[in-house]
């Protein structure tokens, strides 16, 4: 008996230890990179369809979910009495309405806070909030489309302190509006504020307190802030839509700017560390760049780039929205025409590519699919609410299983409705929103 119970606390313990369960508490997870760390996650799909957790009724919105301490954050759009968003996504105007930070119980969906503030939009494609929540150290920091800086007390949904970007910096709203997540590093919470003379500004997580203002841009963009330590030197990396510069995250300071202007000022996908010392940037007209850091802060080098500026003859990748990912000195990423591509990391020549992962291989202006890595595969989640389980390889793209999570009800494709949302990955689960519900889906092998 007691040879038994030793046995048994042994392969619990082993279960324990196997069965890695993380949260998701800001854009692309818990180190900032897309990656899935969680073990024990199933290898196929249920037949029967999705195991929900729970559905919850929610606003419009692009911005994916935050998941921390049992909680989860998302962001949504709330129209007024008898307004309504324009026929052709790209139309301005005044629209009425509220912006919402809602906080939901993990396990249950139940609404536990709701902030709620008045925006009237003014932006193309007014759906609703673009930035992820960034949840640190019992706060919660949201973006709006129009510029609004919270940090809310993460338990019980109080201002903590706030901002307006265009009040404060003097910004304009963007085509699309405000899109960056909050990157917080130590005691700084980085923002991209758009203003015309500071891009990107550094405030005191806990009281608002600006520390440092850096980056004059004409078009801020809407690229997230992201840390890599580069050729020895860490570094805060900010892609407007005029260039790339580099900082000291600490000071603001500047260790090097490569111009590059964008048209339409499309910083978008994350840029992405590749290696001790290099940089891969993507974008929907200007294609793709490989940037080389040097350990002196001197001017990158150009390893290689797209030699044309359109989203049809492409060479390159061109994409719009999903952030790439690099593995096995592969790039993986979805091109302008929903082509999910391969490209050799040194010189950027194409490997393979397909559509079918993002549209069922119909060749659709800005079809979709977000990709993230998990131990051995990639789960992606697709625009038409798929959620995907396959194999990347430089051999080429190996479907294993898919299933339908929730109805694209987004109209701002104009060809089609579709899903723009990076869902959260956290504690075993999907939880991923469109534009009249959030859904947690159980992803948990069986023991």
């Amino acid at each position: 008996m007691t040879q038994r119970l030793s046995i048994g606390f042994a392969l619990a313990l082993l279960t324990a230890a196997t069965l890695r369960a993380d949260d998701w508490p800001q854009w692309l997870g818990p180190q900032r990179d897309g990656v899935w760390r969680e073990q024990g996650i199933v290898d196929a799909f249920p037949k029967d369809g999705p195991k929900y957790r729970w559905r919850k009724p929610l606003g419009g919105g692009y911005s994916g979910p935050a998941v921390a301490k049992g909680r989860v954050y998302v962001t949504d759009r709330q129209l007024a009495s008898g307004a309504a968003n324009p026929n052709d996504p790209f139309q301005r105007g005044k629209i009425p309405g509220t912006e919402r930070v809602v906080c939901l119980d993990e396990k249950t969906g139940e609404t536990l806070w709701v902030h709620e503030y008045p925006c009237d939009y003014t932006v193309s494609y007014a759906a609703g909030p673009r930035a992820t929540p960034t949840v640190d150290d019992g706060r919660v920091y949201t973006v709006g489309v129009e510029g609004n800086l919270f940090c809310l007390d993460a338990a019980k949904g109080t201002v903590l302190w706030s901002k307006d970007f265009k009040t404060d910096y003097h910004a304009k709203t963007q085509t699309w509006g405000f899109a960056s997540p909050v990157l917080i590093d130590g005691e700084r919470a980085i923002c991209i504020t758009g203003g015309t003379e500071a891009s990107a500004v550094a405030f005191d997580k806990k009281t608002g307190k600006e520390l440092w203002r850096a980056v004059p841009a004409k078009e801020a963009g809407y690229a997230p802030p992201m840390i890599y330590t580069l050729a020895g030197v860490r570094q805060l990396i900010i892609w407007t839509g005029n260039g790339i510069t580099a900082l000291k995250p600490e000071s603001g300071e500047v260790l090097w700017i490569h111009p590059w202007q964008l048209r339409f000022a499309l910083a978008v996908p994350t840029p992405r560390k590749v290696g001790e010392d290099q940089l891969f940037f993507t974008s929907f007209y200007n294609g793709s760049l490989m940037l080389k850091v040097s350990p002196e802060n001197k001017t990158p080098e150009i390893l290689w780039q797209s030699t044309k500026v359109s989203e049809k003859d492409t060479d390159k990748l061109n994409s719009i929205i999903p952030s790439p990912v690099i593995a096995d000195d592969v790039i993986y990423g979805v091109c302008s025409y929903s082509e999910l591509r391969a490209l050799k990391v040194s010189s950027g020549e194409r490997i393979w590519e397909t559509r079918q992962p993002t549209t069922n291989g119909k060749n659709l202006r800005w079809g979709n699919a977000f990709l993230i890595p998990q131990g051995d595969r990639y789960f992606l989640f697709n625009e038409a609410g798929e959620l995907i389980l396959a194999k990347l390889s430089p051999k080429g793209y190996e479907e294993l299983d898919r299933m339908k999570l929730l109805e694209p009800t987004n109209k701002d494709a104009r060809t089609r409705n579709v899903v723009w949302v990076h869902p959260a990955f956290a504690n075993g689960h999907v939880l991923v929103r469109n534009d009249k519900e959030i859904v947690s889906v159980d992803l948990r092998a069986k023991p």
